[in-house]
């Protein structure tokens, strides 16, 4: 892989149009994840929503969504009230910026397939069409694979 010049002490920077399109992919997920965080700015003072949205799916969530739910989600929802739109902003702003790019997109992915086994919707046919599923998904998984020294990263 070429690599584009370097400052003195800073890390070679991948160059090259699958390097470049890395990094534009980051940035809209970043861009994505930081205006899904917002969204969630009230949820750090009361929890309420979340718990509302998590007994929603407690209804007709297949058993394995309804054991994650019962066991780890429902009980966290003090924590992950909290946990959840700080990781989507901060999260969002690494991939932005182009910040330890791989990390944030595994921390995302992880965030992003709770979501999704929490509410059921992996485990259902729709999911292969939903914009937030396979796509978000795929993304952060290119990433946290390639997203090392790209472009226009503050790292480099």
């Amino acid at each position: 892989m070429a690599m584009v010049g370097r400052a003195r002490g800073s890390a070679p920077t991948a160059a090259g149009p699958a390097a470049t399109g890395l990094r534009v992919l980051s940035m809209f997920l970043g861009v994505f994840l930081i205006f899904e965080g917002l969204g969630k700015i009230a949820w750090l003072t009361d929890s309420g929503p979340l718990a509302g949205a998590l007994q929603g799916w407690l209804k007709d969530a297949p058993p394995t969504a309804r054991w994650y739910l019962e066991t780890f989600a429902i009980p966290g929802v003090p924590m992950f009230a909290r946990l959840v739109p700080l990781g989507e902003l901060l999260g969002g702003a690494a991939l932005l910026a182009g910040f330890w790019t791989r990390l944030a997109a595994v921390a995302v992915f992880l965030m992003v397939l709770n979501f999704h086994v929490a509410s059921g919707a992996i485990f259902q046919y729709r999911f292969l069409t939903n914009g937030f599923g396979l796509p978000v998904l795929g993304g952060l998984l290119a990433l946290a694979i390639g997203g090392l020294r790209l472009p226009w990263s503050i790292r480099n």
